[in-house]
């Protein structure tokens, strides 16, 4: 009787957990959402869509990218905070997604509804001052920021609490300014007046502003990697320009709702890496100004957790909220 009740129980055991194994065989089953909490235009948009063909093609189902702007990227991140755990719903994201929950209050937890895919790559930042203005350096910047009353110089982001904002409330802190932040909707908004002379500086990313930085439409005045960037030449770090330690790479990086069975996790992080590999694809990348890193699993976590500290930190010591 025990040796029958256990033949049974180990015949029955293979189909104790079939709804996992069934997900992922049947996954994709419909068409994947890759939701943007952004404008279209700005760089978490054309990483999308440089992702887009290759994962429609190895999926064999439909990729649609979604835009969802609005409030620093989280309209998007709460769309697929709500989404079914079911692995058709994903979110292209960047380092905003870390910083965030330190400034405003979300509908979501960031560490809790989220899993930390993949890391895609990392570049910098670049401040820039329209071709029109007075300032030909960083370093004359800062000299007509210390002659002015505080905060009369403005600068654009693509909004509050973007790596953008709060590095360059860090910078202003080791530099001994204050200026004033203008937060837009996106990058490609904040581009649009930043061409037209309406703000004198923006602060962007290399994909967006470096063409025009290329062009001569804005003045790069200092990139914030430890060092100079390969696609903009001419255009010193800030270390460089006597702000020891300062640096702050911009980053991108794809989550799923924390529900999504880790199976299908593995197969996406594995699509990333073997998109991300391609030497086509590696080379568009890197031509927007970024460094492939390709980063998943643990690495990736481990990655995401520092850099939520190191900012919060940030945020606290400066005040920083939606209001700012």
């Amino acid at each position: 009787m025990q040796r029958r009740a256990l033949t049974l129980g180990l015949l029955a055991a293979p189909l104790a957990a079939p709804s996992v194994a069934r997900a992922q065989e049947a996954w994709p089953s419909r068409p994947v959402r890759l939701v943007v909490g952004w404008p279209p235009g700005g760089s978490v948009d054309i990483v999308a869509r440089l992702l887009q063909p290759r994962l429609q093609a190895l999926l064999g189902q439909p990729v649609v990218v979604e835009n969802r702007a609005g409030a620093t990227g989280t309209v998007g991140a709460a769309e697929v905070a709500r989404a079914g755990a079911d692995g058709h719903t994903w979110l292209i994201a960047q380092d905003s997604q870390v910083i965030t929950p330190a400034i405003m209050n979300l509908p979501y937890d960031v560490r809790r509804d989220f899993a930390p895919i993949t890391l895609i790559g990392r570049g910098p930042l670049v401040v820039t001052a329209h071709s029109a203005t007075p300032w030909p350096s960083f370093q004359a910047l800062m000299a007509a920021a210390r002659a002015q009353p505080p905060g009369r110089i403005t600068y654009a982001t693509a909004g509050v609490g973007t790596m953008m904002h709060v590095a360059m409330v860090q910078l202003c802190n080791l530099a001994g300014v204050e200026l004033t932040h203008v937060p837009y909707r996106g990058g490609a908004p904040a581009l649009a007046d930043a061409l037209a002379g309406q703000v004198p500086l923006f602060v962007t990313n290399a994909p967006v502003g470096g063409p025009h930085v290329r062009s001569g439409a804005l003045r790069g005045l200092g990139v914030t990697t430890a060092t100079a960037w390969r696609d903009l030449p001419g255009v010193p770090s800030f270390q460089e320009q006597g702000i020891a330690g300062f640096e702050a790479p911009t980053w991108w990086a794809v989550f799923a709702p924390a529900g999504v069975p880790a199976p299908i996790r593995d197969r996406m992080a594995g699509l990333l890496a073997q998109i991300l590999a391609e030497p086509e694809t590696r080379a568009r990348v890197e031509q927007q100004g970024m460094d492939v890193l390709a980063v998943s699993g643990e690495g990736f976590a481990n990655f995401a957790a520092a850099e939520t500290e190191r900012w919060a930190r940030v945020v606290r010591a400066n005040n920083i909220r939606l209001d700012g």
